[in-house]
């Protein structure tokens, strides 16, 4: 690391941006996910997202990003050097001169927001205490340390990084692997150990309120320009690159999933073109700076196709999945990470690699594959470990009776709407906060 006297005030200045961007994707998940499950348990599903920011936030100062960005051990996982981020005067290496606490806060958001894509699997019957618990245990023990394997660069904020990037050499610009593969992995292991909603999927569980899902996914989208053209660390070229693939996947994305279900269904739907944008993204997410408007073209195509399928393949295979986290966010971001191996290309980043397609060989599919499998593999395995931990422990998911009441009530003495009239339990809850002068 070099003294403050480095910064570069225009670089510094753009991922301050970018980070309050990626911030606000938390919040656009929110309404995403809110408005997609049924009216009595929107309230949880959003206060799940904004737990996210507490929870990870905290653990995340404290030594979460020290563990991810420290000096590694055997490329395994950092130290704790950086806790506490007291680093006021440290700039992070390379030619971006970025503040260190700068850096650390833009990684901030991508930890949260891959927190809160977990709330997605277990839509409609966790309790959110040990939701928040699970968060906290997952954050050190599965983000971090996929974090410090692909993000983690030699001489960067350590002199020693991660194995993914480094040893590995496996190509990542913004987060296929540490948040997508991440989250599809382990909202698999968290619907399994929480078991189906009850009467899924005999019983129709359809949004309740489309139009907050796709204001959620327009904010997405705005964010994700924020997550993936901030990536390159700097205003230049690579950002722009970044900027313009992210557009042009999104946008095909959306062409294709649509087309298809109109084809499969009969009609293009408001909550397809929503899931299409997002498939997307994702996509194009691990690759945006080393892929062409080519690639970006083919990978976004693909996305809008292949995870519309995968959507349609949970309910052979049986796992209650509640908002599609496997099949957008595990299939989208392993598509995106395995067609870097044949359309990226080094004439848009010179750090980058030659795919099959610009000549480069089988070599760095192999190296992509290699990050797919130990990515979801250990994400998997240890997100299943650490929820039936939490189920096993103060329990996990609601009463039977609270599921089919509402979840909202139970939790947390609400309801989204005035028409929803509140229990008898809920309305002493009010009138004792009332009583004591307080806002209802």
């Amino acid at each position: 690391m070099t003294e403050l006297s480095g910064v570069q005030v225009g670089n510094t200045a753009y991922v301050l941006g970018c980070a309050a961007l990626v911030m606000l994707m938390t919040p656009g998940l929110a309404l995403f996910y809110g408005g997609m499950v049924r009216a009595k348990s929107v309230l949880n599903m959003m206060m799940m997202s904004v737990a996210c920011l507490g929870v990870v936030g905290l653990v995340w100062v404290l030594g979460g990003f020290s563990l991810a960005f420290g000096d590694s051990t055997a490329g395994l996982i950092g130290n704790l050097d950086h806790a506490g981020l007291r680093d006021a005067t440290a700039v992070v290496g390379g030619d971006t001169g970025i503040p260190l606490q700068v850096f650390a806060m833009f990684q901030l958001m991508f930890a949260v927001i891959t927190a809160a894509l977990l709330s997605g699997a277990v839509a409609d019957r966790a309790r959110f205490w040990p939701f928040a618990l699970f968060i906290a245990l997952w954050t050190v023990c599965v983000y971090v340390p996929l974090a410090h394997w692909i993000f983690a660069f030699d001489g960067y904020v350590a002199d020693a990084g991660g194995w993914m990037a480094n040893s590995l050499g496996a190509l990542d610009f913004a987060g296929g692997t540490a948040v997508e593969i991440n989250s599809g992995a382990s909202a698999l292991a968290l619907a399994i150990v929480l078991g189906r909603r009850r009467g899924w999927p005999q019983q129709p569980m359809r949004p309740h309120n489309l139009p907050s899902v796709l204001l959620g996914a327009g904010l997405l989208w705005f964010g994700w320009f924020g997550f993936n053209a901030g990536s390159a660390l700097a205003a230049g070229a690579v950002a722009g690159n970044a900027f313009v693939t992210t557009m042009t996947a999104s946008a095909a994305a959306v062409l294709s999933w649509l087309a298809l279900e109109h084809r499969l269904d009969g009609r293009p739907t408001s909550l397809g073109a929503a899931s299409a944008a997002i498939a997307g993204l994702v996509g194009i997410t691990p690759a945006c700076g080393y892929v062409d408007t080519f690639g970006a073209l083919l990978i976004g195509l693909l996305a809008g196709v292949v995870c519309q399928l995968a959507i349609r393949l949970k309910y052979r295979l049986g796992y209650d999945d509640s908002l599609d986290v496997v099949a957008i966010h595990g299939v989208g971001g392993l598509l995106g990470m395995l067609m870097l191996g044949l359309v990226a290309t080094d004439a848009v980043n010179a750090a980058g690699a030659d795919g099959l397609f610009y000549g480069g060989g089988f070599a760095q599919l192999g190296k992509q594959t290699v990050a797919v499998l130990a990515a979801m593999t250990f994400a998997f395995a240890v997100s299943f470990l650490l929820a039936w931990l939490v189920r096993a422990t103060v329990g996990f998911r609601v009463d039977a009776e609270v599921e089919a009441e509402g979840i909202d009530e139970a939790e947390h003495a609400e309801t989204a709407y005035d028409f929803m009239p509140l229990s008898t339990t809920a309305r002493l809850h009010d009138g004792a906060r009332l009583h004591e002068g307080t806002t209802p």
